[in-house]
């Protein structure tokens, strides 16, 4: 009886990681779909917005990675440029209740209007359901998802991963570099970096 127990535990820890790798966002793939709700209380999905390039952008107001870019006003200089070229922008927070860069619906309103912020809509994730779908690792990890639903590129926001906003004008940006491309009908030349940041901040239980 233990032997057999031990050999259903051993198969379903193996059945739980084949899912977790399947589940894992690839490039190349289809995006993985996903439902959320936003910081005014209006519900997105993925799939909604077929036929438009998304950005997926993550995020945690108290990483000085996540800093960098919008106390520069880096990245709400993205968030304009693109959402004007009919891009869709979704910020979304994964961090957990209690943890650095969990925020309510009205902590997050209150800071994107003093920073400026310009998503299409900012997320909340506090269960990390749509984190780890994306196996989004870091603040900022960013995603590029094509028309077609595919996802194009995935990583890093730059070149430079550091916390000095002094690298900023020296970097290549690649979600930039992905969406320029890909809307002028060529290949992503660079699909996939090594993101920098913070850590997400998940609930118990990982990334």
């Amino acid at each position: 009886m233990r032997l057999r127990t031990r050999i259903w535990t051993v198969a379903l820890v193996a059945a739980f990681a084949f899912t977790l790798t399947v589940l894992a966002a690839r490039v190349g793939d289809p995006a993985p779909d996903f439902t959320g709700t936003d910081t005014h209380g209006q519900t997105h999905k993925l799939s909604d917005y077929r036929g438009k390039f998304v950005v997926l952008e993550w995020t945690n107001n108290g990483c000085p990675f996540t800093q960098k870019h919008y106390n520069s006003g880096n990245m709400q200089s993205l968030q304009k440029e693109w959402t004007a070229k009919g891009v869709v922008w979704l910020t979304i927070l994964s961090s957990a209740p209690g943890e650095q860069g969990y925020m309510t619906a009205s902590d997050e309103n209150a800071y994107m209007s003093k920073v400026h912020a310009d998503p299409t809509a900012a997320i909340l994730d506090p269960t990390g359901t749509i984190g780890r779908e994306y196996s989004a690792r870091t603040t900022p990890h960013m995603f590029v998802i094509d028309p077609s639903g595919k996802l194009i590129y995935a990583g890093a926001i730059d070149d430079h991963p550091t916390p000095d906003p002094g690298d900023i004008k020296s970097s290549k940006n690649y979600v930039s570099e992905a969406l320029t491309e890909a809307m002028a009908g060529k290949p992503v030349a660079t699909s996939s970096t090594r993101p920098y940041g913070c850590s997400v901040k998940y609930a118990s239980g990982g990334e």
